[in-house]
């Protein structure tokens, strides 16, 4: 074996590299593994659609790896993609946005780097709401802005409120994050939410990221854009989630019109641009609505089913999800170390959740994450097997 393979480093990592793992990503890993080995495991851990890509984006892709050069896209992305993209706010929300605003992304993960990057001072703070996205947080860390954290509850939806802005606005904050649908809770700023907090950080003077990502997954009402109340916010949405794309990596911001060069800047020099293949595939997603939406309808009928089998499995403590494809359910009956729960569920009976740990640091030991974008086939084994796994405790 070449002993430089093992060799000790020659000088201490960077601060920055010390930020918290994705649990979630951990919990996949581990199941894969196991799954590798023969182990029949059902994924209910990561946030991925088990479907591919729609078949025009396929369709699109592939007339673009025979008829196109595929080479550098401008940073700021395909103009024909910014142009549908715009498109699409007329068409869905009713909302103009002018192509000029659109950036395309390489997955909504680098539009939050490159957000974040241009709003933030290092120092500079920002409300999360907390349950939430975990790499909103770590980003901010690696960053050298800090987080806020807004601690949510059932009683207001898992929602951050107006009160909330108002009373945290004076602690250094540049500006509030919100998503609706929320990751990991499902749930979404309804009943004029959003337009209270879009009125909040206009008259405080605050930045306002509204991570959309989700939009598309909805179910008893649709999800408002941000846009739709104050055109100075910044918009982060995806092709991973409704348009079934993650492993393509493409995404995309909206942004006013003072912060798309400085933005663009921020691009050219950190990912040149965004993959060229995925943004014909992208292109080509926008012809596949009703594809799409069977699809949707396979999620809708996955939330009913686990609505109606987890309580009686002994999950009963769990707020209806209104998008998105996850249910954050209470488990402080049976435990009070949400990743041990985890660990042995993977391990015992092979079905592979995320503990809660990994959206709130404070509160997440009592809740877990479930996601219900598997196979109707998948996720009713899963409920048999909760089912036998918790009543056997």
């Amino acid at each position: 074996m070449d002993s430089t393979l093992s060799a000790p480093l020659p000088r201490p990592l960077a601060h920055r590299s010390s930020v918290d793992p994705f649990i979630v990503m951990d919990v996949m890993g581990e199941a894969n593994a196991r799954e590798a080995k023969g182990e029949d495991i059902i994924h209910m851990e990561v946030g991925q659609p088990a479907t591919p890509a729609p078949r025009a984006a396929r369709e699109r892709a592939q007339a673009a790896l025979a008829n196109d050069r595929l080479g550098y896209t401008e940073a700021l992305g395909l103009p024909s993609l910014r142009e549908r993209i715009a498109l699409d706010y007329g068409e869905r929300y009713g909302v103009s946005v002018p192509p000029e605003r659109v950036v395309v992304t390489a997955g909504s993960s680098a539009g939050f780097v490159l957000a974040f990057l241009a709003l933030l001072a290092p120092g500079d703070a920002l409300m999360l709401p907390s349950p939430g996205y975990p790499c909103y947080r770590h980003i901010l860390k690696v960053l050298g802005a800090r987080a806020l954290l807004v601690a949510t509850g059932q009683e207001a939806r898992w929602m951050p409120t107006e009160g909330d802005v108002e009373r945290l606005a004076g602690e250094g904050v540049a500006g509030l994050l919100v998503a609706s649908p929320n990751n990991p809770t499902g749930t979404m700023a309804v009943g004029g939410r959003l337009h209270e907090l879009a009125r909040a950080c206009r008259r405080l003077g605050l930045w306002l990221v509204s991570d959309e990502i989700y939009h598309g997954l909805d179910y008893d009402q649709p999800a408002e854009t941000a846009l739709a109340f104050w055109d100075a916010a910044i918009v982060v949405n995806s092709f991973s989630k409704y348009f079934s794309m993650t492993g393509w990596r493409v995404g995309w911001l909206v942004v006013p019109e003072g912060l798309v060069r400085p933005i663009e800047r921020l691009a050219q020099n950190l990912y040149i641009s965004p993959p060229a293949i995925s943004q014909h595939a992208a292109l080509g997603a926008f012809d596949a609505i009703e594809e799409l939406e069977a699809i949707k309808s396979v999620y809708a009928a996955n939330r009913a089913l686990l609505l109606h089998e987890l309580p009686g499995a002994g999950l009963t403590d769990i707020l209806p999800a209104d998008g998105a494809f996850y249910l954050y359910a209470d488990v402080s009956q049976y435990t009070a170390d949400s990743a041990s729960f985890a660990k042995r569920m993977l391990k015992e009976i092979g079905v592979a959740i995320t503990p809660g740990i990994d959206f709130d640091p404070e509160r997440g030991h009592r809740f877990v994450r479930l996601s219900y974008a598997g196979a109707p086939t998948a996720m009713r084994e899963a409920c048999r097997r909760i089912r036998s796994w918790i009543k056997a405790k």
